[in-house]
């Protein structure tokens, strides 16, 4: 166990790097060996005093309560435990909790609209009251003008459907017709969000008391905030309630939303600093969520990053709407009922970086009215299953240089059935002057999805293996290999039916892929047995282009336990012995009574 000069030696270093570090610039401050390092940082993350950080390579940063400097290290608080479905576990799942109890018994599907709803109108409603209280002091005359909000990417609400309104009304009898009559006036006021927001809180089944009640609960979410915290605090609940709600309706749930954790793997492999970001089957738009952060936490600006998806569920698409305008993220998101397939509502674009979870083994998706869709540069996709249709609507839509990133049924890694060992075999080799682009699989763990509890596994893309460009840095060439990682043994239950991911395991994963790529920053790869292996094309063509990790990875190494051979051999020949001569006897006896059973016949 680290020592305490030690333990508080390692946070003054990191303090005096910023408060965050990358695992060797803090090692090298600290002048201290890698095993003595590992040991201070993980007694200090056990501790809750330091977090593991996000980028290649690793990281860690101070955790909650380390700015008081007079504290000992073993007293500082600990940070709130994260939940995998959007922030902390703390004030979001109290509120949770507490807004569940009120819909009674209102199906989950149905309450999802009416809580989001009243979340994303105070959060528009409290920047706008935010930018208006600015101008009144600083330019009063523009105050009243609409293209002052619009300039801030600020929506225009109108007096009657400001929050505050709606708060003081939220006993009347007709609030729920009040909150409609706000919607509207939102809608008619701001063209994007036309169509967008729900608009039914009049009717009947909902309860005039339930909604007072939900009103002034949410009125406390950021009460006193900063226009910029309050907005990452709305954002935040907002999420956190997608996803509850997700676990909530079950398969129905999975449908609009992929785990938070999930997302992370995807968004942290890939990268998305700066560039086109594309969803062809965007849900409620949390990997746009997570890439927006993701390039705000390595100092990117919210604006380095351009959006754009579609969705053919038209009120999954409107969720998706509200999510990203609660996070002030602009973005070009499409809806058509007829989808990506037969209406590419942006078939023009080419994306740096695509992230998608597509519904798995759809077998109706209309593939026999495509079979010389441009699309199918690896082979004409089977009519039952979309599988492949999807992988290659994907590798269509990115630049040269592109990547993707994409949730697949576990049968998309071996089937044969219907040429989709073709189009396999012709995504790793390439084919007609189309390049082999599958860089990584990444097996994963089963009960990571409401949708589903089977294992699904990701697949990792690249347009340009022969190098590519992470940060403005070349890759290797790798071009002859795919790297394989098996992750099932990864994860830790958070309730009954499903897992998440850790913070430590996401950097696992990660850091080997960027590590392979050859990323500096992430250390050398080496394989390792049970986790991860780098195959030649050779020997995934001996495997009959299965791309399943574990015919690859193999066993993990068992620890040497220094017991000499001849010692464990003989306590096994002892142990063997027993169990046979306990084997005689039971034989003996089971003849002795049966013999007695023909003699009593």
């Amino acid at each position: 166990m680290a020592d305490h000069a030690q333990r508080e030696q390692f946070v003054t270093a990191l303090k005096a790097l910023g408060g965050s570090a990358g695992n060797g610039r803090l090692r090298d401050a600290l002048e201290w060996d890698e095993a003595a390092y590992i040991a201070v940082k993980s007694q200090l993350v056990t501790e809750g005093v330091v977090t593991l950080g996000r980028g290649r390579g690793g990281s860690v940063l101070l955790g909650g309560a380390v700015e008081d400097e007079a504290a000992p290290v073993s007293s500082r608080a600990k940070p709130a435990r994260s939940n995998g479905n959007g922030g902390d576990l703390g004030f979001e799942a109290d509120l949770f909790k507490a807004a569940d109890k009120l819909r009674g018994n209102m199906e989950p599907s149905d309450y999802k609209h009416v809580a989001l709803g009243l979340i994303f109108l105070k959060h528009i409603s409290d920047s706008f009251e935010a930018k208006r209280a600015e101008l009144l002091a600083d330019y009063p005359d523009g105050a009243e003008d609409p293209d002052e909000y619009a300039a801030e990417n600020v929506f225009w609400v109108p007096k009657e459907a400001r929050w505050s309104h709606l708060q003081a009304n939220a006993k009347q009898p007709s609030i729920g017709k009040m909150i409609d009559e706000a919607m509207i006036a939102i809608e008619k006021r701001n063209e994007t969000l036309k169509g967008v927001l729900p608009k039914d809180y009049a009717r009947p089944a909902l309860n005039a008391v339930m909604l007072g009640e939900l009103i002034d609960l949410i009125s406390g979410i950021a009460l006193g905030q900063e226009k910029g915290e309050a907005r990452d605090v709305l954002g935040r609940v907002y999420e956190y309630f997608l996803g509850q709600f997700a676990g909530s309706e079950g398969k129905r749930g999975g449908e609009f939303y992929t785990p938070r954790s999930v997302v992370r793997v995807m968004v942290e492999m890939i990268e998305p600093y700066k560039g086109r970001v594309y969803d062809p089957c965007c849900g409620s738009g949390g990997m746009f969520v997570q890439s927006e952060k993701f390039a705000l936490e390595h100092e990117g600006r919210i604006g380095d990053i351009a959006i754009y998806g579609q969705e053919s569920n038209y009120t999954t698409w409107r969720l998706c709407k509200m999510n990203l305008a609660v996070r002030g993220i602009d973005a070009d998101i499409k809806w058509n009922s007829e989808g990506s397939f037969h209406k590419d509502e942006l078939r023009d674009l080419k994306a740096d970086f695509v992230l998608a979870n597509p519904p798995f083994n759809i077998s109706d998706w209309g593939g026999d009215r495509l079979r010389e869709d441009v699309r199918w540069k690896y082979g004409v996709p089977p009519t039952g299953n979309a599988n492949f249709a999807w992988v290659q609507h994907i590798v269509h839509h990115l630049s040269p240089s592109g990547v993707a990133g994409v949730v697949l049924a576990n049968g998309s890694m071996s089937s044969t059935q219907n040429s989709e060992g073709d189009i396999r075999r012709a995504l790793i080799e390439g084919v007609d002057g189309a390049p082999g682009v599958v860089d990584c699989i990444v097996a994963l763990p089963g009960q990571l999805f409401y949708s589903t509890q089977i294992p699904v596994c990701l697949w990792f893309l690249a347009r340009d293996k022969s190098n590519g460009v992470a940060r403005n840095a070349k890759l290797r060439d790798r071009r002859n290999e795919i790297l394989f990682i098996d992750a099932r043994k990864l994860g830790h239950m958070v309730d009954r039916t499903r897992k998440e991911f850790s913070d430590a395991d996401i950097e696992k994963i990660t850091r080997a892929y960027h590590a392979w790529r050859g990323e500096g920053e992430a250390g050398g790869y080496e394989d390792e047995p049970g986790f991860s292996k780098a195959a030649k094309l050779e020997e995934i063509k001996g495997h009959g282009y299965v791309l399943t990790p574990g015919r690859y990875v193999g066993a993990a190494d068992v620890e040497d336990d220094e017991t000499p051979f001849s010692e464990r051999f003989a306590g096994l020949k002892s142990i063997l012995e027993q169990q046979m001569n306990a084997s005689e006897l039971l034989s003996n006896s089971i003849r002795g009574q049966l013999t007695r059973i023909s003699a009593d016949g």
